[in-house]
């Protein structure tokens, strides 16, 4: 693979990390929707504790700001109309067999709604990478490096 395939692909992968907890934190919990104060607590601690780690100048907090408002687009694109994915989970396994045709059917929305938002994201994701400086880039390598082997990484280290 060619060295610039593989900056672009650690950058996007490291950012997704970075913000992985902020998607998943923002969309929702067992006991229902978060409201949008709570999500806009919890992204605030998450793009505060980005931004200490990585010690970011005002342009890339913005940056880090714009990628972390896409991604919450494509989170919100991806569930799409789904008021309970779980439920639709849970009836594709409700028969006797598996619903082969409604399995696919709801992979091919996802699929769409990921591919759709792709470029967006990839574009946001290099926006922030590449705004950073060659320490901050190797903070984010290393900590992809260090969540690959321990299972944690920015959001579970203090």
């Amino acid at each position: 693979m060619k060295p610039w395939i593989k900056k672009t692909l650690a950058g996007v992968f490291g950012a997704t990390i970075v913000l992985g907890g902020l998607t998943a934190c923002a969309g929702g919990h067992r006991h229902g929707e978060m409201g949008p104060e709570k999500i806009a607590e919890i992204r605030g601690k998450v793009v505060n504790r980005v931004s200490s780690k990585l010690d970011l100048n005002d342009a890339q907090k913005l940056k880090l700001n714009a990628l972390a408002d896409t991604l919450q687009a494509q989170r919100a694109a991806f569930k799409g109309k789904t008021p309970d994915p779980r439920a639709e989970l849970q009836a594709i396994v409700a028969g006797a067999t598996f619903d082969r045709a409604r399995a696919q059917a709801l992979m091919e929305e996802k699929t769409r709604a990921v591919q759709t938002a792709s470029p967006e994201v990839i574009a946001a994701m290099a926006d922030f990478y590449d705004s950073l400086n060659p320490a901050q880039q190797q903070k984010v390598r290393d900590m992809m490096d260090r969540r690959g082997r321990h299972g944690g990484g920015w959001m579970s280290h203090g």
